[in-house]
């Protein structure tokens, strides 16, 4: 298999993270430089589907785009550290958490980069009041999150899985323009330090 990868973006630091979680050492890394225009070329756009990193493509030329669906994916073939749920009430608690930190936390996060960055232009128009918009929507599921975690080290389970993994990786992201959570926030600082600190979280820079 093939992980079609970019470095510096957050999405595909999630499928890195989560293959540096389960020890997967077998799957190719292929770059593509997305300050150069790599993923819009026609042969990566015919190749995946869309102008998308991250990409695995199967030994059998199938490819998966979208960070989450190569990851629920890897689960399937490495299933432990189980990441995504182990039974079904499990798995809907995971997936309920993870879709709302997506939505309402990384998201938001990854837009107020990308808008106030001075080296995400290239990207195309930026507009600050966007990026300042998205990241207060960002502290409000910050708040949220913040009463949530005061009693419990991981926001979906008694483990870190896949609603911590998306989380910490947006607000990572948002280094480059300095960001760093309200202090009031004791719990959600606490819980963010604890994933940082977790030896994944190195390999998935």
């Amino acid at each position: 298999m093939k992980l079609f990868d970019y470095a510096r973006a957050p999405n595909p630091r999630r499928v890195r993270w989560l293959m540096a979680e389960k020890g997967i050492e077998d799957i190719e890394i292929v770059s593509v430089d997305l300050a150069t225009g790599e993923h819009k070329s026609p042969e990566y756009r015919n190749r995946i589907g869309l102008a998308h990193v991250p990409a695995l493509e199967l030994d059998d030329g199938t490819c998966i785009s979208e960070s989450l669906a190569i990851c629920r994916y890897l689960e399937s073939l490495y299933p432990e550290p189980n990441l995504f749920g182990r039974d079904a009430r499990e798995q809907a608690v995971i997936e309920m958490w993870t879709r709302r930190c997506e939505i309402y936390l990384a998201n938001p996060m990854m837009l107020a980069v990308r808008h106030t960055h001075p080296g995400l232009a290239l990207m195309g128009p930026q507009n600050p009041e966007v990026g300042a918009y998205n990241q207060a929507e960002a502290e409000k599921m910050m708040k949220t999150l913040n009463r949530h975690l005061a009693d419990r080290e991981f926001i979906a389970a008694d483990r870190f899985t896949m609603a911590d993994l998306v989380s910490v990786t947006g607000l990572d992201f948002a280094r480059m323009i300095k960001y760093q959570p309200p202090e009031a926030f004791e719990h959600f600082n606490r819980w963010l330090e604890a994933c940082r600190a977790r030896p994944a979280a190195k390999a998935g820079l």
